[in-house]
């Protein structure tokens, strides 16, 4: 219908590279969450000082708490690496990290649906250090709170396992369409 050189082509090709070139504009996304990446940090150093000074004074139920606030700043801290080095391969450019010694095996095949399923994943670990801290201090907090948690948390696990399932069927759906053999998201 519309010749190779015609105007008609010419402006769907550059509408098409300028909604290319849009995915650009989550690059300052992703260095902001570096940002905040270093904010933990700090709060994970600032923590830890505290628990060495406090020690001889802390009992085992403090340290468990305090050290279980580490673990969950560590957690988010993995989550964060997960969005930021996964998002940005997935929806902005390639990392180009092929054969270099620190790149992490599971970069090698995530796609949006795998880093779905490791997000949700690592909100279930945070979620139960959550859970975890809150049963340690249940006689202070209400039955209520530790209720509405226990249902979070729940609903975090259901989410997760419907998110692999849906990557799943997808990833079966695709390689019975193109005739490929079935090979899963999180088994690539």
């Amino acid at each position: 219908m519309y010749g190779v050189g015609s105007p008609m082509k010419q402006s769907q090709r550059t509408i098409g590279s300028f909604i290319f070139l849009s995915r650009w504009l989550q690059a300052p996304l992703y260095f902001g969450l570096i940002l905040a990446q270093g904010v933990y940090v700090y709060h994970f150093v600032i923590e830890l000082i505290h628990l060495i000074q406090r020690t001889p004074n802390l009992k085992e139920a403090e340290i468990m708490l305090t050290v279980l606030g580490l673990i969950d700043v560590v957690m988010i801290a993995n989550l964060l690496i997960m969005v930021i080095v996964g998002g940005y391969e997935t929806f902005v450019s390639r990392l180009n990290l092929e054969g270099h010694p620190d790149q992490p095996e599971w970069l090698s095949h995530v796609n949006a649906g795998v880093l779905k399923v490791k997000l949700a994943t690592a909100l279930i670990g945070i979620s139960s250090i959550h859970l975890l801290k809150t049963f340690i201090e249940a006689e202070r907090i209400g039955s209520t709170v530790i209720m509405w948690q226990v249902i979070i948390h729940l609903t975090f696990v259901v989410s997760a396992f419907m998110l692999a399932w849906t990557d799943r069927v997808t990833v079966s759906k695709t390689a019975m369409d193109l005739g490929v053999p079935e090979t899963h998201g999180s088994q690539q």
